[in-house]
């Protein structure tokens, strides 16, 4: 049964209640943060509820790995606490829903789940990507976005029958048991979101930058190390696969790129601010991205590094604005690799 897995008596019992305590936008003392606990837990309004920017850090937070983030999604779509105004989500579930026009295709490993973004086929090429099939499409688009709008139950309708849809026509009947995953969203879904929701998933997810450092490690002799500093934007889905992180810092390493030490990175990264504008919150997205950008300058990097595709979209053109190039972690491992030039170089 697909229903999510949280306990309440883990939660009633924590003392620092790290979930609300360490939320950057909202201020709760440990006080108050016992009782919008209280509050949640009773399936009351609370101010969580209605403030909550849906940046998923506090299931990073929660020590427990008790999902207070996804009870907090349940919570809003049960009390009608709306994140973005109702038209835009209507409309968003009914573009962005499977079409249902499935063709088995042959494929095989290493296979490339590029999730909803055709417009990235073009980045799976030359030796970094040799020998990889890449899948595409409406009907594998992973759904974990609606997290961000209080729709846990489009989450659970979709997520199990894009699980069987890349299982039963791409994977299994081309015996492959592994997919890379291009985007965090997608690992997220089936390394974190499905297990916490009871979704089997038949296939092993392999994050894109696993993917990445072990065909760096084995062209080793191709890279040219590319001295450049960078800020990297770490995406909010990031926060369900923390144990990700590591590999950003050695495929750094391994091109010759120094990630800079900033204020807004790691556990205190600040979103894109890309689903706050879906949502109609302009004032706090301006706010979030102007003290992001920031800091990406006054740390001294010279690029800016993205795995997700939305973050790209919403604050490339800003930090070219600022002096900054926008590019992608894979696009990045490219020009390291001799492929292709980076701009004034």
């Amino acid at each position: 049964m697909v229903e999510l897995r949280y306990d309440p008596r883990i939660c009633r019992e924590c003392q620092t209640i790290d979930c609300l305590t360490k939320c950057r936008h909202l201020d709760f003392d440990l006080d108050s943060a016992r009782q919008e606990r209280e509050n949640i837990l009773q399936g009351k309004p609370s101010r969580i509820l209605q403030d909550c920017l849906t940046c998923y850090a506090c299931e990073e937070y929660c020590p427990y790995g008790n999902h207070p983030f996804y009870l907090l999604v349940e919570r809003q779509e049960q009390l009608g606490w709306w994140p973005a105004p109702k038209p835009i989500t209507k409309q968003q579930i009914l573009m962005m829903a499977p079409k249902g026009k499935i063709v088995k295709e042959q494929v095989q490993a290493p296979v490339i789940n590029l999730c909803y973004f055709p417009m990235l086929k073009d980045t799976i090429r030359g030796r970094l990507f040799e020998g990889c099939s890449s899948i595409v499409g409406s009907d594998i688009f992973c759904n974990i976005m609606w997290l961000h709008f209080a729709k846990n139950s489009v989450i659970k309708e979709r997520v199990p029958k894009v699980i069987d849809t890349i299982w039963r026509y791409y994977l299994e009947p081309n015996q492959v048991r592994e997919m890379v995953c291009f985007h965090d969203e997608c690992f997220g879904t089936y390394t974190h979101l499905a297990p916490a929701f009871g979704m089997e998933v038949p296939f092993k997810p392999i994050h894109l930058f696993e993917f990445l450092t072990r065909r760096l490690v084995s062209l080793k002799d191709h890279i040219r190390p590319l001295g450049l500093k960078a800020a990297y934007q770490r995406p909010c889905s990031n926060r369900l696969s923390p144990e990700t992180q590591p590999w950003v810092d050695e495929i750094f390493q391994r091109i010759g790129v120094e990630r800079v030490e900033r204020e807004y990175d790691g556990e205190n990264a600040l979103c894109c601010g890309a689903i706050l504008r879906a949502q109609q919150r302009e004032e706090v997205a301006d706010d979030l991205q102007k003290r992001n950008i920031q800091d990406m300058k006054a740390a001294g990097a010279t690029i800016c590094v993205f795995n997700c595709p939305f973050c790209l979209f919403t604050l490339g053109e800003m930090v070219a604005q600022q002096g900054l190039m926008p590019i992608l972690m894979s696009e990045l491992c490219h020009f390291a690799l001799g492929e292709g030039k980076i701009m004034g170089r």
